[in-house]
């Protein structure tokens, strides 16, 4: 498990893209804001990158650990896609540092679709980012 620090909150910067991602008017541009805001996530230490830290269900590898502090939870994720890199810094936008609560009651759908997102992914990375999004409430739930 990697250390704490990886379990910081999240730079600004990814809100500020989450928001650049509604904004936008065509897809063109909501893919663009999507690869740059998965250069605002840390990449996670090779190390880490095991096969039980691997999200199931994804076609990229994606990694995904979990750090509980009370009744927040805090994630610390990473993939060798770039697009699946933006995609879980979007999850973690919605989810990280939110109570059991919060997370287990979190509509991806209605999320995707609020950011204009729906529709736009191919079924693999709709599959992918589902799974990321099981996984994250999975661990609330625990």
């Amino acid at each position: 498990m990697p250390d704490k620090s990886c379990f910081i909150p999240l730079d600004d910067k990814v809100s500020q893209a989450v928001l650049a991602i509604q904004q936008a008017t065509n897809w063109q541009d909501k893919y663009r804001q999507i690869m740059l805001v998965g250069k605002v996530l840390a990449p996670l230490n090779e190390t880490f990158k095991v096969e039980a830290a691997q999200v199931k269900g994804c076609e990229s590898q994606a990694w995904l650990y979990h750090y509980q502090d009370a009744d927040k939870h805090f994630f610390c994720a990473d993939s060798d896609s770039r697009i699946v890199k933006g995609l879980i810094a979007i999850l973690l936008d919605a989810t990280h540092g939110k109570t059991s609560a919060e997370i287990t009651s979190f509509d991806l759908e209605r999320y995707f679709s609020h950011l204009g997102l729906s529709g736009q992914l191919s079924p693999s990375r709709t599959n992918g980012v589902t799974a990321l999004a099981n996984a994250i409430k999975q661990f609330a739930a625990t």
